[in-house]
């Protein structure tokens, strides 16, 4: 005899089945929330317009731009050790002695960096290496017992004699009518640190020291 066992809960309940011709439908977006959509997009492709275009206008002036307007990181290293080297323009001071001697300088209007002078006469070298030394005395007197001559001398050091490194010579008329003539040279010389150079005339008050006849300078290269 087979016994029926009954209970009074209900059996779950069986999920729909969706049927093939029923769609899935999901709220279409308010028309407010379009706008401000379109309204980001456009922003967006704006600042990228205008990034772009932006670029584009400073490479160009980049491009184009003298190197002493560079930022300084941006300037080659050349310039900067340019900058470094060591130089001197010497601006002559009036002497009115009838001697023989060196010239002298007015050290308020002379140009010096990395150079030292001595006794106003003297240019001390502090960093070795090749210089280009060039001298230019303006004579507006002449003598004809004397040559118009000027020598750029060399010491090695202070207690050391001087020797003939560099010498030019210009000529006056002798007619008596006043004129000028000026001994230009340059020269390029290997200095050691401690050399002195100066620039020895036979007689001082032959010279023109008119501003910018008569001077005297280095420049390490």
């Amino acid at each position: 005899m087979i016994n029926t066992y009954q209970t009074s809960v209900a059996a779950p309940p069986v999920p729909p089945r969706l049927s093939r011709s029923q769609q899935v439908l999901f709220p279409a977006p308010s028309q407010g929330h379009s706008k401000s959509l379109l309204r980001f997009l456009a922003g967006v492709v704006m600042l990228h317009l205008f990034l772009s275009v932006g670029g584009f206008i400073y490479l160009k002036q980049y491009d184009t731009m003298h190197p002493s307007q560079l930022p300084s990181v941006y300037r080659s290293s050349g310039k900067q050790e340019t900058s470094d080297r060591a130089l001197a323009r010497m601006v002559v001071r009036q002497q009115t002695a009838h001697k023989s001697g060196y010239l002298q300088w007015d050290m308020d209007q002379s140009v010096l960096k990395s150079v030292r002078y001595y006794h106003n006469m003297w240019l001390t070298i502090e960093q070795p290496g090749d210089y280009y030394v060039y001298s230019r005395v303006t004579f507006s007197k002449g003598d004809p017992k004397l040559p118009l001559v000027s020598m750029v001398k060399l010491r090695e050091s202070e207690k050391i004699e001087e020797k003939i490194v560099m010498q030019a010579y210009c000529n006056l008329d002798s007619s008596g009518v006043s004129q000028l003539c000026t001994a230009t040279q340059g020269e390029l010389l290997t200095l050691e640190k401690g050399n002195q150079l100066s620039v020895w005339l036979p007689d001082l008050s032959l010279v023109n020291y008119e501003e910018g006849a008569t001077t005297f300078g280095i420049f390490r290269l």
